[in-house]
């Protein structure tokens, strides 16, 4: 088994090396079925490989299907925390510094996956993993704010029956369950404090505030090169973001401007994947560059 856990873009020719060597992957580098998910996957069942997620959210659905007859799927229901301005007022987001977004709630996550939870890009790319990773249209897929995260993920079958996993927010879990799935490791986690917590609230994310998320259900529907387009223009951004070159509302914008400019390729091969990621980041420096 290959762990593929790199940041970014830079996983997926790893990543296809290590399918096309007959590695099974244990996959928390995201970005690889957000540019080419269905070359991955193809490539995957044409090796024999098997890809467990570690991403929390996609172990989650794997667990709650992991039994189920997969034709019995109605809805994946895909929780997100909401990240550390779900409460902030819109027009105080032009102050964000990095530091802000840097200061998650409840995850301990690398700087890029931080500002993605912010911006609720990650939520984005996730419904993009998830729809390559289990074979569901967009549709079948519903984003939940979870501001406690407890509950992981659910799905939801056909006879109206919601099954979800619960835990703390603590990657050991997922990381584990992929390592050695179809077994268990008995790594004497703490259970959530359901006491202390009180309440598992829910609300529907607000495309106004968090436009990254719109970006990213327009890739995923129109698919093609573009959620390549949508990822390497996202890692941009967020680099600039971070190096203070750009302020936190111009993240979304730059990525927007970079998808409109781009001529899509519907039916994309390899190279038209890895072409589209570096015509898409020159965009972006270029978008960047002249702010």
């Amino acid at each position: 088994m290959v762990v593929t856990a790199v940041v970014g873009s830079a996983g997926l020719i790893p990543t296809i090396a290590a399918i096309d060597a007959g590695k099974n992957i244990a996959l928390a580098n995201k970005e690889t079925l957000v540019m080419a998910g269905e070359i991955v996957v193809k490539r995957a069942k044409q090796n024999h490989v098997k890809i467990i997620p570690i991403d929390s959210e996609h172990s989650a659905i794997f667990q709650c299907i992991s039994g189920n007859r997969r034709q019995d799927l109605d809805k994946i229901l895909l929780t997100a925390s909401g990240g550390p301005f779900l409460n902030r007022p819109e027009n105080e987001f032009a102050k964000i510094k990095p530091q802000d977004a840097l200061n998650h709630p409840t995850w301990q996550m690398g700087k890029k996956v931080s500002v993605d939870s912010a911006t609720l890009m990650n939520k984005g790319l996730e419904v993009i993993e998830a729809k390559c990773l289990f074979g569901v249209s967009q549709e079948r897929i519903e984003v939940l704010i979870h501001p406690q995260s407890v509950i992981h993920s659910m799905v939801s079958f056909k006879d109206g029956a919601v099954m979800a996993q619960l835990g703390i927010p603590d990657m050991k879990g997922a990381i584990a369950y992929a390592l050695s799935y179809p077994e268990r490791l008995a790594l004497e986690q703490p259970l959530p404090d359901f006491v202390g917590i009180g309440a598992l609230t829910f609300e529907r994310p607000d495309l106004n505030k968090f436009p990254c998320l719109d970006l990213a259900y327009t890739a995923c529907q129109t698919g093609g090169t573009l959620p390549a387009v949508l990822n390497a223009a996202n890692e941009m951004s967020v680099q600039a973001f971070l190096k203070q070159r750009i302020p936190f509302v111009k993240i979304p914008e730059i990525i927007g401007k970079t998808m409109e400019k781009h001529t899509l390729v519907t039916n994309p091969a390899f190279d038209d994947i890895l072409e589209s990621d570096r015509w898409a980041r020159e965009q972006a420096r270029n978008l960047i560059n002249r702010i």
